[in-house]
């Protein structure tokens, strides 16, 4: 009876993992115009136009760099990103629309995470996944290192104790296997600071017109005037493009070409992400790419400039000490006191009215800008609180010079090949 019961849960297990290894085979029916899809030219810029159609309006640079960072899921080097914002300005959804063009067999999403889940999975459970969090706060601290590990090590190896058929306690070890794909949500960026390191950085567009668009969409979309069978299509559409790539190896002759700033946040990890994101540009372009005597698909000088040109946004805010949404608050408070006058001092109340920012969202990137010593804060609680700009930094000299840099290698790039 032992027997036939071991064996009969080696068989369960045989399925499990079965179940888990076993892709979804993609309707050959519209294979070629899939094929005509991904062979034509210019395929980021027409992927950027279906994203728009599958239900996101502007954020047309954030919204292409989470398309290529999920699409690395099935890849040899899967990408990861962290999208940072206020309450109520859209990142969940973003990060919805974009999982959703991705096949549905290979997304995991998920809102909150107890500490030991992760590690109690089967082996290839989360292997060449897409892991979607739609708040990074609903993470213990367990669970987030666990994430660490497999976008880092892609493998986790727990060593726990079971009770045998003799009721001896034993020693074994659990092993959950990677690579992971990952896009999470967070209001304080700044508290994941292992995590960002690992991540490309996606500030939501928290602007006046990027808010009016949004409007505009969900007006339109409520008229009945926005289709929600075209979103539907172009959705399974895009999920059966990216079953038809493989997982090719990637070789990149220029890659010391390009040279990323010196003072970006980590500059050793965020080149060796760049290298990344270079070549999953370069793998959804596979179909339009030579490939050299071993097979291998060859990075063209194309890839690096659309690289940059999507990257630089991220690029930025690795070199910027403030995160996204606080640089965005502070660029706006600079806008109104230059009309004034530098040493103006203002208070709360006159921001609300510029920035259009909520009450709790102000108090926490007010109180951030005087940690940081970028405003200078006067007065008591009882009273009232001033504040004055106590550091002008030049971000547009910062963008200008970092734009510049990047421009400069890859016009040398062009003459090269040229």
């Amino acid at each position: 009876l032992t027997e036939l019961l071991e064996s009969h849960r080696e068989i369960i297990r045989t399925e499990i993992k079965w179940e888990e290894t076993t892709k979804i085979r993609a309707n050959q029916a519209d294979r070629k115009r899939r094929l005509q899809f991904l062979k034509a030219p210019d395929l980021l810029t027409r992927i950027n136009e279906l994203i728009e159609r599958a239900g996101i309006t502007g954020e047309e640079n954030n919204r292409l760099l989470l398309f290529v960072v999920a699409s690395s899921f099935a890849m040899p080097n899967t990408l990861h990103a962290l999208i940072q914002g206020a309450s109520g300005s859209g990142k969940t959804r973003l990060l919805r629309v974009v999982s959703e063009l991705i096949p549905e067999e290979a997304v995991k999403r998920y809102t909150r995470v107890t500490d030991g889940s992760f590690y109690n999975q089967g082996e290839y459970y989360f292997s060449h996944k897409l892991l979607c969090f739609e708040d990074l706060d609903g993470l213990k601290e367990e669970a987030l290192l666990a994430v660490r590990e497999l976008q880092s090590s892609e493998i986790l190896i727990t060593s726990t104790s079971f009770k045998d058929e003799h009721g001896n306690i034993r020693g074994a070890e659990r092993i959950v296997r990677g690579p992971i794909a990952s896009m999470s949500c967070t209001t304080k960026a700044e508290l994941y600071e292992d995590n960002i390191s690992r991540c490309f950085v996606v500030a939501v567009d928290e602007s006046r017109e990027q808010s009016l668009r949004i409007i505009e969409y969900q007006n339109l979309k409520s008229a009945g005037k926005i289709d929600g069978r075209d979103e539907q299509m172009v959705r399974q559409f895009m999920q059966n493009c990216l079953r038809m790539l493989e997982p090719l190896e990637v070789v990149n002759p220029f890659a010391d070409k390009i040279k990323l700033p010196e003072d970006a946040h980590k500059i050793r990890r965020l080149n060796e992400l760049y290298q990344s994101f270079v070549r999953q540009i370069t793998l959804l372009n596979q179909y339009q790419r030579e490939r050299d005597a071993r097979g291998r698909v060859i990075t063209a000088p194309d890839d690096l400039r659309v690289a940059c040109e999507i990257l630089f946004e991220s690029i930025i805010l690795k070199v910027d000490e403030l995160d996204g949404s606080l640089r965005q608050f502070f660029e706006q408070v600079k806008k109104y006191v230059k009309k004034k006058s530098e040493t103006y001092e203002f208070n709360r109340f006159e921001l609300r009215e510029v920035t259009q920012v909520g009450k709790t969202q102000q108090h926490h990137h007010l109180s951030r800008l005087v940690e940081l010593e970028y405003l200078h804060k006067t007065g008591f609680a009882n009273r009232g609180f001033r504040y004055k700009i106590a550091h002008w930094d030049d971000q547009s000299a910062l963008r200008s010079r970092i734009k510049t840099h990047l421009d400069e290698q890859i016009e040398v790039l062009k003459s090269v090949m040229a």
